[in-house]
């Protein structure tokens, strides 16, 4: 896809999340997509495939998470999106990097506050 068409397909993705459409959330996602989750929480480590990440979506939704883009910077293959996520009656902010291949969400990765995280879902042990 092209710069512009990795940057709407990333913006609907967020909107269909935010409206807890799952199915359009991961329209665009490959089968073998990588979400990593950075820190050393509970929900931290790197989910492969949309099965993985389809349950990584419930237990957040379990703590009431949200996420409020505030930009979508687009460059080739890559979309950042800097956004304000709440969790558990907690907010901090977080870059998100989305890594498309061909027409499919690749990969995930975000980088945010991990000691949140931790606080609301535990560390591991």
């Amino acid at each position: 896809m092209s710069t512009s068409e990795n940057k709407a397909a990333a913006q609907a993705a967020y909107q269909a999340f935010s409206a807890g459409d799952l199915e359009g959330a991961m329209h665009d996602m490959a089968d073998d997509i990588d979400w990593i989750e950075p820190g050393n929480s509970t929900i931290s480590g790197t989910y492969r495939g949309k099965d993985e990440v389809a349950k990584l979506f419930m237990t957040l939704a379990s703590k009431s998470f949200r996420t409020e883009p505030q930009h979508f910077i687009a460059e080739g293959d890559h979309v950042v999106v800097l956004t304000r996520i709440s969790v558990d009656g907690q907010s901090a902010d977080q870059a998100d990097v989305l890594t498309f291949r061909g027409h499919e969400l690749a990969k995930f990765q975000s980088a945010g506050d991990t000691a949140l995280q931790e606080r609301v879902w535990g560390s591991r042990k």
